[in-house]
């Protein structure tokens, strides 16, 4: 890859096409912004473009702008109760004043990597800024449906077009997604219903991959929850498998993806701090595009990934090597080519953390983690990829297993689907899939013979507690919280921190104490909250109110954690009120 006419070639001739810096999203029509100090003065349902006029500005430049990517709760009103914009004021006002904290996910935050601030410059940023909110900026703008917007020459077609231009002009990206219920659908609108739709992946992917010193994503849960997104949850939502109201956007949705994907490459090419990112982009190309993988020839995938040789391909050790390059090209020839010259086939990752692949994890688990197909997989197998080999934190391909194939394949190579988790979490396979993977694949293990009820250790919570804690980012929770218990997972099991996971679980119980539990970041109070706490309590923690509904019908019961905090509790500190009607105990007479 690179710049002038030269061009890749894979072995099937296919070309991996030039692209170039300049910009080519649009701006068909102008960004207009409201003062954030304007916003937060408002209230009830936010008013339209044309009622709101008066107090909107043009983008000029300087402006620090925050643009809000959301899912709309009505079809003909992006929020008519004005219960989103309530939740972004709020969020806002505590990252002004400091009272909300942006944490890293979860995943990340359990593995202690990836610490990240928002600093006090940056609040005051936020306090002076200006708001990018679609209802807003686009006058006459509705719900996409067929045959709306159309016209090219409308002022709103115009202002659709420029979304991916807007999404670049903005320096801070906020995924608005509180656990909210549609008004004509009733289906819940929260992180992984935003995380579908495709119009919302466009917004994420031209922020992502644009060439701005910062693309964090603030993904605002409630009022008192916001994290920095978890990078893989980025990269399993392509916007070629999005959900698109008005199916023609998806052709044209696509095309400002792959422009953005190129034009992240290009710049990446040029710059040699960056060649993991290069590398990794280069090679996931096809699938983060939709289309078929590339075979590369041997001079060409030395020349585009920048090996210098062929030997330095083999015995790379660092970071995006040879054999990262081939898996996530899902080259297999390459890949099989280059561990037949003794590239080591049991190789642990390392410098990968910000692309959502940890330290230690082996290229098998890098395999099943990006949901590789069948010949990866049994390359990888059949060249002798030990499955039984943990990451610090004692995971192991099976806990990492993202498909029934995978689960297939690891059993035909004799790994072990029950062993309690390492030094680390201590948790088991099926854990790590009830909290990640679909429910075919936790069908998958429960026919593998795993234990829906295994010996608690590590962090001490179930696979049905898994299911429920990582529901926010698993669109699957439900689907597999209700297989879990209709194959007899406890719904009454309290979790049992083991170990030094107690000593932090106790740590965090004790600052809660000292600081005040709503005062405390919201990790602290997570790991304050485990002991003791069961799947209905943790789905009262995260706010879900389909999974509350499920375990309450499957005869979960009202237990307090070792803290005294009652799933009611839990839900009142979180300020998850859509709960609290569920929660609230009730007795007969």
């Amino acid at each position: 890859m690179g710049t002038g006419s030269s061009r890749c070639v894979g072995r099937c001739g296919a070309e991996v096409p030039n692209v170039n810096l300049e910009p080519v999203h649009e701006l068909s029509f102008p960004m207009y912004v409201v003062k954030v100090r304007d916003f937060l003065a408002m209230s009830g349902p936010p008013e339209a473009h044309c009622q709101i006029r008066q107090r909107l500005h043009a983008w000029q430049p300087g402006m620090f702008v925050i643009f809000v990517s959301h899912q709309w709760l009505g079809h003909v009103h992006p929020d008519p109760a004005g219960e989103q914009m309530q939740v972004l004021r709020d969020a806002l006002g505590g990252l002004i004043n400091g009272s909300l904290q942006i944490e890293v996910d979860l995943i990340s935050a359990l593995r202690q990597q990836d610490v990240r601030t928002f600093t006090a410059e940056t609040r005051q940023c936020v306090a002076d800024g200006f708001i990018f909110l679609d209802w807003f900026a686009i006058p006459q703008v509705t719900v996409r449906v067929e045959g709306v917007n159309e016209d090219v020459r409308s002022k709103a077609a115009a202002a659709v077009q420029s979304i991916p231009a807007y999404v670049e002009m903005c320096n801070l990206f906020i995924a608005l997604v509180p656990e909210l219920v549609h008004t004509a659908t009733g289906q819940s609108c929260n992180y992984t219903s935003w995380l579908a739709r495709g119009w919302c992946r466009a917004e994420l992917w031209c922020h992502l991959l644009s060439n701005k010193a910062d693309t964090s994503v603030i993904v605002v849960h409630s009022a008192t929850e916001a994290e920095f997104m978890f990078p893989l949850d980025w990269q399993d939502s392509t916007i070629a498998a999005g959900a698109f109201t008005v199916e023609a956007d998806r052709e044209v949705v696509m095309k400002l993806g792959q422009v953005a994907l190129d034009s992240k490459i290009e710049s990446l090419s040029t710059s040699g701090p960056n060649l993991d990112l290069y590398r990794f982009y280069l090679a996931c190309r096809p699938r983060m595009l939709g289309q078929e993988p590339i075979a590369w020839d041997l001079y060409n995938f030395l020349r585009c990934f920048r090996f210098g040789t062929f030997q330095h391909a083999v015995h790379d050790r660092h970071n995006m090597n040879g054999l990262l390059c081939a898996l996530f090209s899902e080259d297999v020839q390459m890949l099989r080519l280059l561990l037949q010259h003794r590239a080591d086939v049991n190789f642990r990752i390392r410098g990968l953390t910000s692309l959502g692949y940890f330290d230690s994890q082996t290229l098998l688990m890098a395999a099943v983690k990006s949901n590789q197909g069948v010949l990866v997989m049994k390359t990888l197998l059949d060249l002798r990829a030990d499955p039984d080999l943990i990451g610090d934190r004692g995971e192991n391909a099976a806990y990492l297993a993202r498909s029934p194939l995978h689960v297939k394949m690891l059993l035909e190579a004799r790994a072990d689907l029950h062993a309690v988790g390492g030094p680390g979490f201590g948790l088991t396979p099926l854990n790590g899939v009830a909290s990640h993977a679909d429910t075919e694949t936790v069908l998958a293990m429960l026919e593998a013979q795993c234990d829906p009820n295994p010996p608690l250790a590590g962090f001490g919570f179930s696979p049905l507690h898994g299911a429920v804690l990582f529901a926010r980012r698993n669109r699957h929770a439900q689907q597999s919280a209700e297989l879990l218990v209709k194959q007899r997972a406890d719904v009454n099991c309290r979790a049992e921190p083991k170990g030094r996971c107690y000593l932090l679980c106790r740590a965090a119980g004790v600052h809660c104490a000292m600081m005040g539990f709503s005062a405390s970041s919201m990790m602290m109070r997570y790991f304050a909250s485990l002991p003791g706490i069961t799947p209905l309590g943790m789905s009262a923690l995260i706010g879900d109110l389909s999974l509350t509904k499920l375990l309450l019908e499957s005869s979960a019961e009202l237990i307090a954690n070792d803290r005294g905090d009652t799933p009611e509790d839990l839900a009142k500190t979180m300020r998850h009120e859509a709960l609290l009607p569920s929660l609230v105990p009730t007795f007969s007479t």
